[in-house]
């Protein structure tokens, strides 16, 4: 195991978090571990002690939320990835154990059941051994906190690692767990996959189970999945979650490869809201395009997605209707006010007090981007876009110590490029394409809502064609 101080004279403080070792754990992805804890290679206790020695190493990366289970929550022993370890993101239930929501002022009682998502991780065989760090309510796109300290970048400790699942892919990429529970309500698979360097699959509205809440409301924009090192481990994951997915979508199925269809690629550099991205996004991209383009894919520039212009502002409207909910809803611990909760947080539930009269317009016009969205594909197979509009920044640039209108700012010129995928339901998935310097840049893949296979497919032959880097090589 290593943690090694990073290159960077102009940040001394900078390290570089990698805890694989030669243990019971050593280089797999989830799928190489399940088999070789069924061939009796590694034993599961073996596993667990590897597990919590890894996290132990990568304890400095903030990534776990209060401390590793003493004693792990053991899934079946039938299922596909059994005796794999994960982490639960702490916005979902675990039985006996607090749901802290990433906040620093919700009434921490322990949830007297499992929710939707644990039962699934357990069904499939996965030990669940601690709870992954997120921002409140999972609203931010950075895994940083008023008063306590930041989930750290493994690439480069200086640098964010991503949210609002930030905790899961730190982990993930540090090496101490294969793959990790994720969720994504405007991008938190995908951004803290693409600032980790890890792959993130946002799976089209249906294909996982999703919490009651969710079910309730106007426009449902979360998504489950996980985070994970290898395109194989997303796809055998969502083999056996699909299992259970909506009949009306196109099953995905088992995908162990790549497809030998050549696809119509849309190429996006610019977003929604008109904004620019950055010299290293931009190159990032389009050398993406030029790698596809040599796999024998037709790339065409789209100059503007079809899409109301004013989508960006709508879904920060939105953005603000639920953070206004979650903070008027949520219990909160003795003697704390509205008023103490985040400041994005309260910012946002502010804006909603102020204009919330336009929410219904706002509904209108987010449910009938689906249909604009699908025109989209009548010239296309999918999209290729940059995941982020930023290159993944240094900690504090998105802290919540940032002013609201200078912070909201930041975010939404960030945060860009994913949200659309959550309003409309489709799949979209980040790949870690950019160059890991001094933290990881990815490229997003998008389709049509129910054609996540498509994507996986693609997923496969980008990474046999040109293998990203890891952590697990330093």
């Amino acid at each position: 195991m290593r943690s090694e101080r990073a290159e960077h004279p102009e940040n001394d403080g900078a390290r570089q978090v990698s805890v694989f070792t030669d243990d019971a754990l050593g280089r797999h992805d989830a799928v190489g571990l399940a088999e070789a804890i069924r061939r009796g290679d590694v034993s599961r206790d073996e596993v667990l002690t590897a597990t919590r020695d890894r996290l132990a190493a990568a304890a400095e990366l903030n990534a776990v939320v209060g401390a590793v289970f003493d004693s792990p929550v053991v899934g079946s022993a039938s299922g596909p990835l059994a005796g794999v370890p994960t982490l639960l993101k702490d916005n979902s239930d675990l039985a006996g154990v607090p749901t802290g929501q990433g906040s620093e002022i919700v009434r921490m009682s322990p949830a007297s059941s499992h929710g939707p998502v644990a039962r699934e991780l357990l069904r499939m065989g996965l030990t669940i051994t601690a709870k992954s760090a997120l921002p409140e309510f999972g609203l931010s796109a950075s895994t940083e906190f008023p008063t306590r300290a930041p989930t750290r970048n493994p690439w480069d400790t200086e640098f964010s690692a991503g949210a609002s699942s930030g905790g899961s892919a730190a982990l993930v990429a540090a090496g101490a767990v294969p793959l990790a529970h994720a969720n994504d309500g405007g991008g938190s698979i995908r951004i803290p996959a693409a600032c980790c360097g890890l792959v993130g699959l946002k799976p089209s509205r249906g294909r996982f189970v999703l919490p009651a809440v969710e079910k309730l409301l106007p426009v449902p924009i979360v998504s489950e999945g996980v985070v994970t090192r290898s395109v194989r481990d997303t796809a055998r994951f969502w083999a056996e979650a699909d299992r259970r997915s909506s009949r009306a979508l196109r099953p995905i199925g088992s995908v162990t490869g790549p497809s030998a269809r050549r696809l119509r690629v849309g190429l996006i550099t610019s977003s929604l809201a008109g904004s620019g991205i950055d010299d290293a996004t931009r190159r990032a991209t389009e050398d993406a395009a030029t790698l596809l383009e040599s796999l024998g894919h037709r790339v065409e520039p789209i100059e503007r997605l079809p899409i109301d212009p004013g989508f960006p502002d709508d879904f920060v409207r939105y953005w603000a209707f639920l953070a206004f909910v979650l903070q008027t809803t949520t219990p909160r611990r003795p003697g704390a006010g509205l008023r103490d909760f985040d400041p994005l947080t309260v910012g946002l539930a502010d804006r909603f007090r102020r204009d919330g009269w336009r929410l219904p317009a706002v509904i209108r016009r987010l449910r009938k981007a689906a249909s604009d969205y699908e025109a989209l594909f009548a010239s296309v197979d999918v999209v290729l876009s940059p995941v982020v509009g930023r290159a993944t920044p240094p900690l504090g640039y998105l802290s919540p110590r940032v002013p609201f209108d200078l912070f909201l700012e930041r975010l939404t010129d960030f945060a860009v490029f994913t949200p659309l995928h959550n309003v409309v339901g489709a799949p979209a998935i980040s790949l870690p394409l950019g160059p890991p310097s001094p933290a990881p840049l990815g490229v997003m893949v998008s389709a049509r809502r129910g054609d996540d296979r498509t994507l996986l497919e693609l997923a496969f032959e980008v990474e046999q064609a040109a293998p990203w880097p890891s952590l697990v090589e330093r």
